[in-house]
């Protein structure tokens, strides 16, 4: 006999008899309909794969905790999790390529998504970042063309750098982060071994309602380390999970990566005269004029029990906020608001916040009933609102958005500012002369295939006007000129 607590059962709880042989007529079949555990195991596996997610598809998680480290953040925001040095909050990560399929592999050439979220006791916080500072675009409207560059060509079904190139030459918002991409932290050495950018600028807002912009750094404590392309290439073929099983092996031998967060505290007011528009999720903001701030210890100590269950099924957004942090203007940033959680609701379903690995630590109240996977949620409590019982769900006015202006006509605008080419330069020029060395070689290795010269003279354009020098290099490379009128 075996323990009954350790019998295999079907999903509705009962026992099996026999895993190994289906129910037939005689020794030859055919098979019987009343079997129905050969019947529930082959449609449970008909359906055991959920749709992927369009970006970010391949990717690893861990969990662990975040500890604040500064008494003095508290003064910038009211968010509970981040009032006092030295309180903790469980968190969880995912990490990601950008345009890969589930299957693909980790040690390609893309940005890596970083994506966080804080189970603090006033809702889930999630910001979802990658491990640049910068976008490749900077309004969302672009994103599903953006996107469908990277993936697949709907005729061939093959990658196809025509699309990629041609869009980005059309987009030279872009260049800043293209260049970013082409250098040495183009292919990170591993997960542990990159920093992570919430990218956008967010409002943050403190007891008083006065309200600051931020930054975020969450700075590796392992060190920035950059893959040799050859590295990368070789271990595509020979070991397509590398990053994964680096991140798993070194977390399951207790070697848990850390990353210290900064913030960069811009005042309410200089949005509307800093050189750079703060919302341009493709610009980054200056350290010099504002000095990156610590605010506390981001640790990884446990590897997920399930794959699937808790990474594959998590499902974050910067659509969850918390009291005290905001949204701000940033085109992309808006756009994202919807998308993140829209996909979630299409993969996942509708009550998807109720899985495990996604719910709150905090209790949820709220009038949403049915759906997909409905688990009882609110129990026979009312579902509207307003109402006139006492007992029910109210909402908190000091819990509201903080109020910002807002002018001018509705209508397409794009941003004010068109210099996408000076931000690009300096970090071509920061760079020692062998790194643009890899870099220039790595955009061409990756432009060769381009079967059409007026895209690759209209990308050189744009890094020349970057930096004359990084212009000639690419298009000596390419066995091509920089165009006259781009001289001129």
């Amino acid at each position: 006999m075996v323990d009954k607590k350790k019998r295999l059962t079907t999903s509705s709880g009962s026992p099996v008899g026999d895993n190994q042989n289906s129910i037939t007529a005689g020794s030859r079949g055919p098979a019987l309909i009343q079997d129905v555990h050969l019947l529930e195991k082959l449609a449970h596996f008909d359906r055991e794969r959920i749709p992927e997610r369009v970006v970010h598809a391949k990717g690893a998680g861990a969990f662990g905790y975040f500890e604040v480290t500064n008494d003095e953040i508290s003064k910038y925001t009211k968010a509970d999790f981040l009032n006092e040095k030295g309180k903790r909050t469980p968190m969880f990560i995912r990490f990601s390529t950008v345009a890969g399929e589930l299957g693909s592999a980790d040690t390609v050439r893309d940005p890596r998504g970083f994506a966080v979220k804080f189970y603090t006791e006033e809702g889930n916080y999630d910001l979802v970042g990658n491990n640049t500072p910068i976008f490749f675009i900077r309004d969302a409207i672009k994103f599903p063309d953006f996107i469908h560059t990277q993936k697949r060509n709907p005729q061939t079904n093959l990658k196809d750098k025509d699309m990629v190139w041609d869009f980005w030459s059309h987009s030279p918002e872009s260049l800043h982060q293209v260049t970013y991409l082409h250098g040495d932290r183009g292919i990170p050495a591993t997960y542990r071994h990159m920093n992570g950018y919430g990218s956008h600028t967010y409002k943050w807002v403190n007891e008083e309602g006065e309200a600051f912009w931020v930054k975020y750094h969450f700075v590796s404590d392992q060190g920035v380390k950059g893959m040799d392309v050859n590295v990368a290439d070789e271990l595509a073929g020979t070991n397509p999970d590398y990053h994964t099983e680096d991140l798993y092996n070194a977390i399951d031998k207790g070697d848990y990566p850390s990353w210290t967060l900064y913030v960069q505290i811009i005042p309410y007011e200089d949005y509307k005269t800093y050189k750079w528009d703060l919302f341009d999720v493709t610009k980054t903001v200056s350290q010099k004029d504002y000095p990156r701030i610590e605010v506390g210890k981001m640790v990884l100590n446990r590897n997920p029990e399930n794959y699937f269950a808790e990474v594959e099924q998590a499902a974050l957004s910067p659509a969850h906020l918390v009291p005290g942090i905001e949204a701000s203007p940033d085109k992309m940033l808006q756009g994202r608001l919807f998308s993140y959680s829209d996909t979630q609701r299409y993969r996942l379903g509708v009550n998807h916040e109720q899985l495990p690995v996604n719910r709150p630590v905090a209790e949820v109240n709220n009038y949403q009933r049915g759906g997909y996977m409905q688990n009882g949620h609110a129990g026979s409590n009312i579902n509207y609102e307003p109402n006139s019982y006492s007992d029910a769900p109210k909402e908190d006015n000091a819990t509201k958005m903080n109020p910002f202006e807002v002018e001018g006509e509705a209508d397409s605008v794009a941003y004010d500012s068109g210099d996408h080419f000076t931000q690009a330069g300096d970090l071509y020029r920061l760079m020692s002369d062998d790194e643009k060395t890899r870099l220039v070689e790595n955009l061409v290795d990756h432009m060769k295939p381009v079967t059409k010269d007026e895209i690759k003279l209209r990308q050189i354009g744009h890094f020349y006007k970057a930096d004359p020098d990084f212009g000639e290099r690419l298009a000596k490379g390419l066995g091509l000129e920089v165009p006259q009128e781009v001289k001129a």
